[in-house]
């Protein structure tokens, strides 16, 4: 995944400052290859938040360059955030066709690719039912089915498994990645969980705050598809160490 991929979109010398002195991010730089997961991993005002927003093209850069492979790229965008931001008065299936209803497509000639999605995430069956019905983790599995329904070639996600349980997050870790190896997608995913971060990742970004830049980056070399036996295994745990030592680093840059 992603190591010998196509460079999607590369971010050089990034700065983003808001007022006159708030800097959020300086001097952040970043090359995203085709197929690669990235996790960015820091403490909360890291700027990692504002990286994805960035990417997103819901803000601009104060400074610094951001290169993308083609315009189609920059366009074909999903987006998970931390809460799934469902229209309680919609199905769970107009939820999922919201962004292809805003293309500008009728719901019949999608219907396919709205059940297809929602069977990606284990939501057969659940297409008209309205989210107050749903628990947290189910929830979350619309909004991922919604961001992955238009097929695109980069998904960033913000925190979204940040306040689910443990085991309805292994869960979730573990369909993530059958996903992003079913659509062929690349990842940029924003935790606060070292061993999520390498459990998911080819990449780990690590950043330290104020202003937020990168630390470190640490390669995840084991082999996809991870399970269960990688996260009981000793290589996982030595990754896991590596994260937390330099995540620890990262917030020994954080005054208190």
């Amino acid at each position: 995944m992603g190591d010998t991929g196509t460079p999607l979109l590369s971010l050089t010398g990034i700065d983003k400052v808001f007022g006159r002195d708030i800097v959020a991010l300086s001097n952040f730089s970043l090359d995203v290859r085709e197929g690669d997961f990235i996790s960015l991993l820091g403490p909360s005002g890291c700027g990692k938040s504002t990286c994805l927003r960035l990417i997103a093209g819901l803000m601009q850069p104060t400074s610094g360059k951001m290169r993308w492979s083609s315009p189609e790229a920059s366009e074909g965008l999903g987006v998970v955030f931390q809460e799934p931001t469902l229209m309680p008065w919609a199905t769970v299936e107009d939820n999922v066709f919201l962004p292809l209803r805003l293309m500008g497509k009728s719901k019949s000639s999608v219907l396919d690719d709205i059940y297809s999605s929602l069977a990606m995430v284990g939501l057969e069956g659940f297409e008209g039912a309205y989210p107050r019905a749903l628990s947290g983790g189910m929830k979350m599995r619309v909004s991922i089915a919604r961001a992955m329904v238009t097929k695109p070639k980069l998904i960033l996600m913000d925190e979204p498994f940040a306040a689910l349980d443990e085991i309805t997050r292994f869960k979730l870790n573990n369909d993530l990645l059958t996903m992003q190896a079913q659509l062929g997608c690349t990842v940029i995913f924003v935790t606060h969980s070292v061993f999520e971060s390498v459990f998911l990742s080819n990449r780990v970004v690590v950043m330290a705050a104020r202003p937020g830049r990168v630390i470190e980056e640490l390669a995840v070399n084991a082999p996809y598809p991870r399970d269960e036996v990688f996260r009981t295994s000793a290589d996982y745990a030595a990754h896991c160490r590596a994260a937390s030592e330099a995540l620890k680093a990262a917030m020994g840059d954080v005054p208190h």
